[in-house]
C-alpha cells in the first residue's frame, strides 16, 4: 500500500492560490500624468568640422586648426571652457568610385577627418551672435541647436504634482461609477519625469541666426501609477 503525503498534497494545491493571491494588487489602480511648459533659459549647439586632404596629417592639420578657432572664438564671446566640448573626432581615407562596374580596385585620393564641437550657451541674448560668429569663422556643419532647462527641479515638482491630480481626479471617478468609496492610498510610484528638450535644425550657410531663432517651451513630464483601497459605502 503507497503511503501519500497529505500535507504535502494539500501544500501544492494550495500554492497556486496563495502566489495568485500575492501577486493580485486589490485596489483601484490608475496612472496619472502632468506636463508642464516652460520657457527655456540655455541652449546647445553642435557644430562640425570636416576638411580632406592628400594627407592623413593635412587633414588633421585643416579639422585641428579650425577647432582651436571654433574654441577660441567661443571663448572671445564669453563662453566658458566647462561649456565648450569636443567629441566625435574622425579620420578615414576616401577612394575614388573606379573599379564599381570594371572590377578593378579602387585609388587612395586622400583622407578626410572630422570633429564635433558642442557649446552650451546660458545667456539666449548672445545665440544669434554666437552662432554667427563661430559658422562664418570656421565651422562649416551645423549639427542642431537643442533648447533646454538649466535647472529643471521646480517645473518636474509641478509636473509631478499634476500628475499626482489627474491620477487621484481618475480615481474618484471610477469609484463613484463603480459605486464604491475611495479608501486611503496604499502605494505610489513614478514612472519617471522628462525635461523634453526642444530640437531645431538649420542650415550652416544662413547670413545671420538671430531672426531664424525661435525658442518657443521646453515641455517638461512626470508620469505616477497610485492605488486606492476599495471600501464599501
Amino acid at each position: 500500500m503507497r503511503w501519500i503525503n497529505w500535507a504535502a498534497v494539500i501544500w501544492l494545491l494550495a500554492a497556486p492560490a496563495a502566489w495568485a493571491q500575492a501577486t493580485t494588487e486589490a485596489g483601484i489602480i490608475v496612472t496619472g500624468e502632468g506636463r508642464v511648459a516652460v520657457a527655456p533659459d540655455m541652449a546647445a549647439i553642435t557644430l562640425g568640422v570636416r576638411h580632406r586632404g592628400d594627407t592623413a596629417q593635412e587633414a588633421m592639420a585643416l579639422v585641428t586648426d579650425d577647432v582651436a578657432g571654433i574654441l577660441n572664438t567661443l571663448t572671445n564671446v564669453g563662453i566658458a571652457n566647462t561649456d565648450q566640448q569636443t567629441s566625435g573626432f574622425y579620420l578615414r581615407p576616401v577612394y575614388n568610385s573606379r573599379g564599381i562596374n570594371d572590377g578593378t580596385p579602387p585609388d587612395l585620393v586622400g583622407y578626410e577627418a572630422g570633429n564635433t564641437v558642442t557649446v552650451r550657451v546660458r545667456d539666449l541674448a548672445v545665440l544669434g551672435s554666437t552662432l554667427d560668429a563661430v559658422i562664418e569663422i570656421r565651422a562649416n556643419e551645423f549639427n542642431g541647436l537643442r533648447f533646454d532647462l538649466q535647472d529643471p527641479s521646480a517645473a518636474q515638482s509641478l509636473a509631478r504634482r499634476l500628475a499626482v491630480g489627474d491620477a487621484r481626479a481618475k480615481a474618484e471617478e471610477l469609484a463613484q461609477a463603480a459605486g464604491v468609496a475611495l479608501g486611503p492610498l496604499v502605494r505610489l510610484s513614478e514612472a519617471g519625469s522628462n525635461a523634453g528638450p526642444r530640437m531645431m535644425e538649420m542650415s550652416a550657410g544662413r547670413a545671420s541666426m538671430d531672426s531664424a531663432i525661435a525658442s518657443g517651451e521646453v515641455g517638461v513630464e512626470a508620469r505616477v501609477t497610485l492605488v486606492f483601497e476599495i471600501r464599501q459605502p
